[in-house]
């Protein structure tokens, strides 16, 4: 552990999900290569489309809707309903194509356990102090196995805005009616968690668990408080 800026004992925590309890970027990949197996098996007027022009749609519902840039479900939803449109699906086939569609990746991308270690934190934690999650992802939280330590979970979305924006922050501010300087954010990103934390007043906790972790190597705008070294060292904090 290694701290930057002095900051009050926590009252309150609140955490990213994403990479901070886990590697994401495997598990996206494999809900991606999982969803496009689907819609070759189940949808095959689709199956030509490669994954660059998934890419397209995307871009062309974000043009569209540029506020779905905040709710990664929403946004996955209008770039499929796009791509199985002009694969040739209409009216009630294609909504029946694009729900099943999205079922299929949202179930693989939640489809993973996190390591005892996590749980074995976040449960000793959340006897002490409440914590809130704030991810600008959609994990299903109850799916992995960590929505009961947790009394409150915010999800990115076009009501709250994806971090660092600060819409998620206040939110867990309101309901856990603590002044900022009394919660501790703790997540990996250096621009959406700390600097967005550190901006909402909070104090800050970095912690990555997909990469090595080196301050001069990352988009820091503001020293976190305190860099851990591993999620058990946030038990010293309280």
């Amino acid at each position: 552990m290694r701290c930057f800026r002095p900051f009050a004992m926590p009252k309150a925590m609140t955490f990213d999900l994403d990479d901070t309890f886990y590697d994401n970027w495997p598990i996206i990949m494999r809900a991606e290569q999982s969803l496009m197996q689907f819609i070759a098996s189940s949808y095959p007027l689709a199956k030509h489309i490669s994954s660059m022009h998934w890419f397209s749609f995307k871009a062309e519902a974000l043009q569209q809707h540029p506020e779905l840039k905040h709710d990664m479900g929403k946004l996955r939803l209008a770039s499929l309903r796009l791509g199985l449109a002009s694969a040739g699906y209409q009216g009630e086939e294609l909504n029946t194509a694009v729900q099943a569609c999205f079922e299929q990746f949202y179930t693989v991308r939640s489809d993973f356990t996190i390591d005892d270690s996590v749980h074995a934190v976040l449960e000793s934690l959340a006897q002490r102090i409440p914590l809130v999650a704030i991810t600008n992802g959609n994990v299903d939280c109850e799916a992995i196995g960590i929505s009961q330590y947790f009394s409150h979970i915010y999800h990115a979305n076009t009501e709250y805005r994806s971090k660092p924006h600060p819409d998620m922050f206040d939110a867990a501010m309101d309901i856990l009616d603590l002044p900022a300087k009394h919660i501790l954010h703790v997540g990996d990103n250096a621009y959406n968690d700390v600097w967005g934390a550190h901006k909402a007043g909070m104090a800050t906790a970095w912690y990555a668990a997909n990469r090595s972790m080196y301050l001069r190597k990352e988009p820091f705008r503001a020293l976190p408080c305190v860099q851990l070294d591993n999620l058990n060292e946030l038990l010293q904090l309280v």
